[in-house]
């Protein structure tokens, strides 16, 4: 085993710790939580086999070289996780929307609510 080898199950193993320890903790939803384990034991694979791994990859997409392969399917994965990343934080960003209209409209009402409260107490300093 080469030294990268090691270095990168070394960083798998933590990462999966921590993919644990945020899902026992609530920080992270099921699916999620499953997603990422899956991409996680999947360059455990890589790790422990990349030539077998690459070669593979290689004469499923039928490039030149190994090493290119992994390339292809490492850009794809990529363009995947930051459209996930790009629909979650413009789902994020409507929610805030409906959030900040929300609290601008109750506001409103409980300014109106305490000018009419205003009104009435002078009313009745009046008297």
């Amino acid at each position: 085993m080469y030294a990268a080898q090691a270095i990168a199950l070394l960083v798998l193993a933590y990462l999966l710790l921590r993919l644990y320890r945020d899902y026992s903790g609530g920080r992270l939803d099921w699916q999620s939580g499953i997603s990422w384990a899956i991409l996680i034991l999947v360059f455990v694979v890589v790790a422990i086999f990349p030539i077998q791994v690459s070669q593979a990859v290689k004469d499923l997409l039928g490039l030149g070289r190994g090493l290119d392969a992994l390339f292809v399917v490492s850009i794809g994965l990529l363009f995947f996780i930051v459209f996930d990343l790009y629909l979650k934080i413009d789902r994020t960003e409507r929610e805030i929307t409906e959030l900040t209209r929300k609290v601008a409209i109750e506001l409103e009402e409980i300014n109106e609510r305490l000018k009419a409260l205003e009104e009435k107490v002078k009313v009745e300093e009046r008297h």
